[in-house]
């Protein structure tokens, strides 16, 4: 048994590596911004709560404790390159053996938006620390889906992307289970890059088709500007947003989220969920 740290751990990816974890027989740390019903039911599941703010080193540094691997997201909004330094110094001073970090799969130096930035940023502050980190490049979430789901629900895919841009989204339980197998094995890992992506490419206008096959019902595509689209989902009260989905827009038409990669199937060692199946699993959220 091990004892392992979870940032993000309310949020899509940190929930389901908490559980898996749990299950695996480890001893979990789940660091959360405060305590709600999602952390209550993590705590159920037999997980330490521990609430904090990642821009505020102690409260880290506490976390961190005895932990022999960490799992570190930060949100696109401000103050990632900071968290990411704090995140390191404390894993330095308390001799962590492996952290698996999220970052962009268009990660590198000239990146146009700036949360893709702050993540390459925090790739280079991770590598200097002496600590072996994973990064993992992730696709587009699955769960994109599910935060359109009342947008679905009324017949239409929204989304602020071109029509035949091209993607290969990822179920976030199939990412957790890549940083469970990372952080159980880190002499097999250490300090890499792994591209994470799904089993399937798809465009959006390809995916508003597969949503009406697999629901049974119509789903039209509708583009909308990302202004507008983080209007609607209630995300405009921080400028970050907007400002990555029109770099993540350009991105796309340069073809930089294109591609299946097979690291992560071959590092959980099952296949992969496909968009039918995971829209079949949250059917009652999206039909």
């Amino acid at each position: 048994m091990k004892k392992f740290l979870v940032t993000g751990s309310t949020g899509a990816t940190g929930a389901p590596t908490v559980r898996l974890l749990l299950e695996n027989g480890h001893k979990v740390i789940a660091f959360v911004h405060r305590e709600d019903d999602r952390s209550k039911a993590l705590k159920e599941l037999g997980a330490e709560i521990v609430p904090g703010d990642m821009l505020k080193i102690e409260n880290v540094r506490g976390a961190m404790k005895g932990v022999e691997g960490a799992y570190f997201c930060y949100p696109l909004t401000q103050g990632a390159v900071e968290a990411t330094a704090i995140f390191a110094q404390a894993a330095h001073e308390h001799n962590v053996k492996q952290i698996v970090y999220m970052s962009h799969r268009q990660s590198r130096p000239h990146a146009r938006s700036p949360a893709t930035m702050n993540h390459w940023l925090s790739e280079q502050i991770l590598d200097r620390s002496g600590v072996p980190t994973a990064h993992l490049r992730v696709n587009f979430f699955s769960e994109w889906m599910l935060y359109t789901a009342s947008e679905i629900r009324a017949g239409r895919y929204l989304t602020p992307f071109d029509p035949e841009s091209r993607f290969a989204p990822i179920a976030a339980v199939d990412i957790a289970r890549v940083i469970v197998k990372i952080l159980e094995n880190p002499d097999a890992f250490g300090s890499k890059v792994i591209p994470v992506t799904g089993a399937r490419e798809v465009s959006h206008i390809e995916l508003a088709g597969i949503l009406a096959t697999t629901l049974g019902k119509e789903v039209r595509f509708e583009q909308v500007t990302p202004d507008e689209f983080v209007k609607i989902m209630g995300w405009d009260g921080d400028p970050s947003f907007a400002m990555h989905f029109k770099a993540i827009k350009v991105d796309q038409q340069e073809q930089l989220l294109v591609g299946v990669d097979s690291s992560a199937a071959e590092i959980v060692g099952q296949p992969l969920t496909t968009p039918e199946q995971f829209i079949q699993q949250h059917h009652h959220l999206l039909a």
